[in-house]
């Protein structure tokens, strides 16, 4: 290696690496897409209304761009099939996109929204890009957050059809993201590819505000929030540092391992919620 290529190497540690984003139009993800790119990683972020993507990849420098509304499974699944064909590489996948919402919602093929959006997107992304990650041993960062703590998988009926509570739903599939990557760690121990999952803090971004009650409640609480710069931190450590290298089925917090809710460490649970899973594709 040349000096000129080792001090390349310092200055962009990412180079050379290809990473893919969800959600990442605006908040903690465009904020994660926008520091890899400077750290030299070809990124491709992941949105759902054409112009502000299209605005949004242009504005940071992304390699590339990718349309589809994740909460309906067969454009997740598409999205992911095409990437693999228009770009054939990949290093670290961030599941990133998720959502709120106040009242109950379904999307258009009839799931609650929290669910479709938080766990089954990251759920079949995930396993549609697998051979690409193993191809690469490469990484995969599942945003959760520290609601996970408050979350319990209403095996009967993960949609609350009944009973509907707006954090429920949220903290369940937030439970869900760290028993989806303690499972995937568990099954991908051979193949090189690690999964971890973290906590961002609470970050003063656009969470939430597609509901009136809950961006009131946001507002009047986001003086003790974090920005979005801050709220990237972990999941950039995570995609980029070394220190995590080999590392895998961890839950971060603040770029530090940290100990999850106790049934977040149920591995009859995470075998459980995969097979739950599987049954809606």
């Amino acid at each position: 290696m040349t000096s000129s290529q080792a001090q390349s190497t310092l200055s962009k540690p990412m180079q050379g690496k290809t990473v893919l984003i969800t959600g990442a139009t605006n908040g903690v993800g465009k904020a994660t897409a926008a520091d890899l790119i400077q750290q030299g990683a070809e990124v491709w972020i992941v949105g759902r209304d054409a112009q502000k993507t299209a605005a949004v990849a242009q504005e940071i420098g992304a390699a590339g761009h990718l349309l589809a509304d994740l909460s309906l499974r067969p454009e997740a699944l598409r999205m992911a099939r095409e990437f693999t064909e228009r770009v054939g590489k990949l290093d670290v996948l961030i599941n990133n996109a998720g959502a709120i919402y106040d009242r109950r919602q379904e999307s258009k093929e009839g799931i609650e929204m929290t669910w479709a959006l938080n766990h089954l997107a990251y759920f079949i992304v995930t396993r549609e890009l697998l051979p690409l990650l193993r191809a690469s041993r490469g990484r995969i960062v599942n945003v959760s957050s520290s609601a996970h703590a408050g979350g319990k998988i209403r095996w009967q009926d993960p949609e609350f059809k009944t009973g509907y509570s707006a954090w429920g739903a949220y903290n369940q599939s937030k439970l869900a993201n760290v028993l989806f990557t303690r499972e995937l760690a568990y099954r991908e121990r051979e193949s090189g590819v690690t999964a971890n999952a973290l906590h961002p803090g609470f970050v003063a971004s656009g969470f939430g505000r597609n509901n009136s009650g809950m961006g009131k409640l946001l507002n009047m609480t986001s003086a003790l929030a974090i920005n979005d710069e801050q709220g990237a931190q972990t999941s950039i450590y995570l995609a980029s540092s070394p220190d995590v290298a080999g590392k895998s089925g961890l839950y971060f917090n603040k770029s530090r391992v940290a100990q999850p809710a106790a049934q977040a460490l149920d591995d009859a649970a995470g075998q459980r919620l995969w097979a739950l899973s599987e049954n809606y594709l």
